[in-house]
């Protein structure tokens, strides 16, 4: 648990009365390339530490770089598909700062002259209404190796015994996407930074450039605040000219849920520093997300403090109009337009869908409907118990289902089951259960388990007449017109043929026999 100390804050509807909220998102992504941005070290995540290492990515002397070609092609397709201009020549430069986690005392980077430039990505909020964020740049440049903090209670240099550090990320292609300042967004800041990373997450999985796995640290989003005072709306021209504020740095917020509590939480502690008299330190601060709270790290650095120069060792790169064209054509549907057309084709509500998404199956939904199901029984499986164990299990539903074998093919298999009539739904729940165990195939389970419906209707038909008998004033009402009080006959017939029997037909005949 962190032992990091709230600072004041201010109530967040009182801050928005009296500050306008402005936001800068920078979002750093490691490509899952094979192989470093410099050198030909692998990017397996996890591995031993320090074991994916070379000279180049160590900075030792005379080791030269070399640029990773998929690197900057993966660059330039989140350019085109953030709506970029590409730049027809750019170069890489050196970042110099001194860190334990940078071996050569400098990041190779892109300043000045970055690889997209001038781009927009539309977002969408919960009520259906849509934000454009202004891209400013994205950039290529290389990830740093990662520090250990050993001892201490919060994981932090302050009070740990010692550090470590695994160069192993050192190298890693990174690319960094800039928002321009995000104004007008008012009280929904924090939505809008939560569906803007959102979103980027979805293009970049739908681009297949990253794994995206914030969790992991192969997306991470560093959080630009500022307030300044409010004169009007959001949009007006007298709120627009008022001078932006002193921001703050909320650096590697690492879940669309944080992102969204980072902003709101520096919004009120700016506004009562303001508020109070006092002035915002630019900083970067450290995100808790035990506590929701953010802490103070460094002053933040401007860019000359980082004495940019062109790096020496590696050529410019000036991708040829027809290579980008070609890129362009490998760029998959947005997603956020795909999304819109599966709703459509499946006759989902704006809830359902948004359901769908939240629980990450869209995809799993898409090749259960390809392979033979209806969209209401694909959209039932999956978000029922495969979905209720994944997130007791702590996993994303792909990776919960691909772990234990289950596929599209298999729910499909299993809504066949149900619409030929051999399994009613409270077999087919268990022969979900059989799957999930690794029993085989949802046909393979139903036979070993026995699990038919019972065809014959002369013995439906004896159980209904044995259950009207035995409840002669459930019976009574029926006859009085209060047909809802059949699904207590119907449950009885369920229980005496062991239920095997189709409640469909159950109901049909308790009614023919008692209305």
């Amino acid at each position: 648990m962190s032992t990091a100390t709230a600072d004041a804050v201010m109530d967040y509807d009182e801050a928005m009365g009296k500050f306008d909220p402005v936001m800068g998102l920078e979002v750093h992504v490691e490509l899952h390339t094979a192989t470093k941005m410099f050198c030909g070290c692998p990017t397996e995540f996890g591995a031993e530490p320090n074991s994916q290492v070379c000279p180049v990515c160590l900075g030792l002397p005379g080791a030269l770089p070399v640029v990773n070609e998929k690197a900057v092609e993966s660059a330039i397709r989140i350019g085109l598909a953030l709506n970029c201009e590409i730049a027809e020549w750019c170069r890489f430069a050196r970042k110099n700062y001194f860190y334990p986690d940078m071996p050569k005392n400098f990041q190779t980077s892109q300043y000045d002259e970055p690889i997209a430039f001038e781009g927009y990505l539309d977002v969408e909020l919960e009520d259906g209404s849509t934000y454009r964020v202004e891209i400013e740049r994205a950039h290529m440049e290389e990830d740093t190796g990662k520090s250990l903090h050993i001892g201490g209670a919060t994981g932090r240099i302050h009070g740990a015994d010692h550090s470590l550090v695994d160069y192993n990320r050192a190298g890693i292609p990174l690319i960094e996407i800039v928002t321009k300042p995000m104004v007008g967004a008012g009280e929904r800041a924090p939505e809008v930074a939560k569906a803007y990373v959102s979103a980027l997450r979805d293009l970049l999985r739908a681009l297949d450039v990253s794994d995206v796995k914030m969790e992991q640290g192969s997306m991470r989003c560093d959080a630009n605040v500022s307030l300044r005072p409010r004169v009007g709306a959001p949009l007006d021209e007298a709120q627009l000219a008022v001078p932006l504020g002193t921001r703050t740095e909320t650096k590697n917020v690492n879940s669309l849920r944080s992102v969204e509590r980072a902003v709101r939480y520096e919004i009120s502690r700016h506004a009562a520093i303001l508020d109070g008299g006092g002035s915002i330190l630019q900083e970067t601060r450290h995100w808790h997300e035990d506590t929701g709270i953010t802490t103070s790290g460094r002053v933040k650095s401007d860019a000359e403090d980082y004495r940019y120069f062109p790096e020496p060792d590696l050529v410019p790169v000036a991708p040829t109009r027809e290579t980008v064209e070609a890129l362009r054509g490998t760029l998959p549907e947005n997603p956020a337009a795909r999304r819109k057309r599966l709703q459509s084709d499946w006759g989902y509500s704006d809830l359902e869908m948004r359901d769908v998404v939240n629980a990450g199956a869209v995809e799993l939904i898409e090749e259960t409907v390809a392979a033979g199901a209806s969209a209401g029984a694909a959209k039932k499986w999956w978000l029922g118990e495969p979905s209720r164990r994944a997130n007791a299990e702590g996993q994303a539903i792909v990776t919960y289902a691909a772990g234990l074998g289950l596929t599209p093919a298999h729910i499909a298999e299993l809504d066949g089951l149900v619409a030929s009539g051999r399994l009613n739904d409270s077999m087919a729940r268990q022969v979900l259960d059989g799957v999930l165990a690794g029993e085989g195939t949802p046909t393979a389970v139903a036979d070993a388990r026995g699990l038919e419906l019972v065809q014959d209707d002369g013995a439906l038909e004896a159980a209904v007449d044995k259950v009207i008998a035995a409840n002669p004033a459930v019976a009574d009402k029926i006859r009085d017109g209060k047909v809802q009080a059949a699904g207590a006959l119907i449950g009885q017939v369920m229980k005496e043929m062991k239920g095997q029997a189709d409640a469909g037909k159950a109901r049909e005949l308790i009614l023919a026999k008692l209305q």
